[in-house]
């Protein structure tokens, strides 16, 4: 495939991903947290088995097999529950946010488990992503640990599934890294998601799923989105630019809360955008040093 092509579809991936937490949240609006969680996976799942395809098991590292399977399913049931469970869109947005300390936990882990060399920027890097979290959640007063505390006593289970999913993600990526071995189990690792989520809606009671026009058109553009995201990221991420794609990856925190707040009709102060932008420098600062580091 062209270089040029293939880095336009891994960008495609990023604006896909950026429409995650609102598409999520407006999923769940429609058939709750879980039921929605459940169809998103489900229409995803097919979406990728007609995109990607199905890799054989035998294929797959056994560890890799179980502990990607662990690590990925529950990491994707805290991002999505985590979103849903959200009291309001704010709160949504919140909560994206704190999933998105990922790369900077990912390049921690990378160094403590992996043996990643990286320089002494790893430190403000890691510094700064934090505080920029602090100041999202403290609100209109910036970073304001009686605000921040407060909001996430307001709904424990939400911000306590976003921080929790975040360092499995970190764990997942670093697993992958050393035992997947090229093999590629997103198809298979989506139809679990699924396959738990619809388990845990049916020992909850199930219930109908109603469907519109308006619940409808956000299912498949939410599938959509977290299928199709990950598929042009692997096409982008095998024959792109791939320091081009890892750089601007690292804005998606910025691009997925300004599309949330332009979908969920959730105006963002500007102590909020200080914060959003200080976690992508923070993530960016613990890419570069991994990049500097000379041996």
């Amino acid at each position: 495939m062209n270089p040029k092509k293939a880095t336009l579809i891994g960008l495609l991936a990023i604006f896909l991903w950026s429409l995650i937490v609102a598409l999520i949240k407006d999923v769940s609006s429609h058939f709750g947290a879980v039921g929605g969680a459940a169809l998103i996976y489900t229409l995803a799942s097919i979406f990728l088995f007609f995109s990607v395809g199905w890799s054989s098991l035998r294929t797959f590292p056994r560890t890799y097999l179980i502990g990607g399977s662990v690590l990925f399913v529950a990491y994707e049931i805290c991002l999505s529950l985590s979103i849903g469970y959200s009291n309001n869109n704010r709160e949504a947005i919140e909560v994206g946010m704190v999933n998105y300390l990922w790369p900077t936990f990912t390049m921690v882990a990378a160094i403590l488990f992996n043996q990643q060399k990286a320089s002494v920027l790893i430190i403000p890097g890691f510094a700064i992503s934090l505080l920029g979290i602090g100041w999202v959640l403290g609100g209109e007063q910036g970073f304001d640990l009686p605000n921040m505390w407060g909001n996430i006593q307001s709904n424990p289970l939400s911000y306590g599934l976003a921080f929790v999913g975040t360092l499995l993600w970190a764990a997942y990526c670093t697993l992958t890294a050393r035992i997947a071995k090229g093999a590629n189990g997103i198809t298979l690792f989506f139809t679990l998601v699924a396959v738990v989520l619809w388990i845990k809606y049916f020992l909850m009671g199930g219930g109908g799923l109603n469907f519109d026009w308006s619940s409808s058109v956000s299912l498949v553009m939410a599938a959509v989105a977290m299928g199709f995201g990950y598929a042009a990221w692997n096409v982008g991420i095998l024959h792109g630019n791939v320091t081009l794609l890892a750089g601007a990856s690292y804005f998606i925190p910025v691009f997925s809360a300004l599309f949330a707040a332009f979908l969920l009709s959730t105006p963002l102060e500007l102590s909020f955008w200080y914060g959003a932008f200080m976690v992508c420098i923070g993530s960016i600062l613990c890419w570069f040093s991994t990049r500097t580091r000379k041996d």
